[in-house]
């Protein structure tokens, strides 16, 4: 890679934005961990909770080893671990998430300790474990959703799972079960069976929560059409939404009649500017759509220039 090929995306505007979600998304993980996790001393399926256990056993043999520092310790060698078994997949957003979780729950501390929000008597911010638990599981998975919305993570047990699938060739959303699984079970070190097991609940509703933010962000429209006017709404989704679209030829089992259906995937803004232009074009059409969660391959990729209209003609031919 080049200086020039550098410059280039430090200079645009999809990694400046990109930049400021990736920070926030992070500074909303530093807080779940700092003012939920540590208080009430969680042990959940990441590297936050595998720090606690570090942290504790380091405490106990009195030497004093905070959260924060051991996450940024683990961080550094789950990312080298990952550029020499990975290669370069995760690159520099994956590097920038990881190495700023620590360093922000340390601004937290500065900006608010948690031990000022923990009520008297209480050992929690919450006061009781299992509201800590659902507080963090909802701010961090509304962090990991955001960030894989922008193809970033924060790194950690992703690391850990990416390799194990590579290595054991072990389905990507096991070896998240399992590095989980095995990081929860280190708990046992520091905490009574009880801990543990909230602890492995909280590693489940935490994958829940992921995946069902995740649909509801990823969320996008098939739509069919079957339009006498196919080419125009052809060319609407094509040059004005800049969306592709594939064509069927269909027979009316009532009537016989062949026509052309219209199958594309859009957002809901892009399905109702559709829907709208048919109305203003008095366009008698049959429509059906159902909602598809999971979307991958050139879809995905960044729009581009407007493309000239393609030339009318005929579809199919007899």
């Amino acid at each position: 890679m080049n200086a020039k090929s550098l410059i280039t995306p430090l200079g645009s505007w999809k990694f400046w934005k990109e930049f400021i979600i990736m920070t926030i998304a992070m500074m909303l993980a530093s807080a779940g961990v700092y003012y939920f996790v540590v208080p009430a001393n969680l042990v959940l399926g990441s590297t936050a909770g595998l720090a606690i256990v570090i942290s504790n056993l380091f405490v106990a043999a009195g030497i004093p080893l905070k959260v924060s520092t051991v996450i940024l310790i683990l961080n550094v060698i789950l990312l080298f671990l990952a550029w020499v078994l990975c290669g370069k997949e995760f690159g520099a957003k994956t590097i920038y998430t990881s190495l700023i979780l620590g360093p922000m729950m340390d601004l937290w501390e500065l900006i608010l300790p948690f031990q000022k929000l923990i009520p008297a008597g209480e050992t929690s911010v919450m006061g009781d474990i299992w509201f800590d638990l659902l507080c963090f599981v909802m701010i961090v998975s509304v962090s990991q959703t955001i960030l894989f919305h922008i193809n970033a993570s924060s790194g950690g047990l992703d690391i850990v799972a990416k390799i194990i699938n590579k290595y054991f060739h072990i389905d990507i959303g096991e070896a998240v079960t399992v590095s989980g699984l095995v990081i929860c079970l280190t708990a046992f070190a520091v905490n009574p069976f009880r801990l543990v097991v909230i602890g492995l609940i909280g590693t489940w509703i935490n994958g829940i929560a992921v995946d069902y933010f995740t649909a509801i962000i990823n969320r996008r429209k098939r739509v069919c059409i079957i339009c006498d006017d196919h080419d125009k709404v052809r060319e609407y989704i094509i040059c004005t939404l800049q969306r592709g679209c594939s064509l069927y030829e269909v027979t009316g089992g009532y009537n016989g009649r062949k026509n052309v259906e219209i199958e594309s995937l859009l957002t809901k803004d892009e399905f109702a500017k559709v829907m709208n232009y048919m109305k203003e074009n008095g366009m008698h059409s049959f429509v059906s759509a159902s909602n598809v969660s999971e979307v991958y391959g050139l879809w995905n990729h960044a729009k581009k220039k407007p493309r000239p209209k393609p030339a009318k003609e005929k579809l199919f031919q007899d």
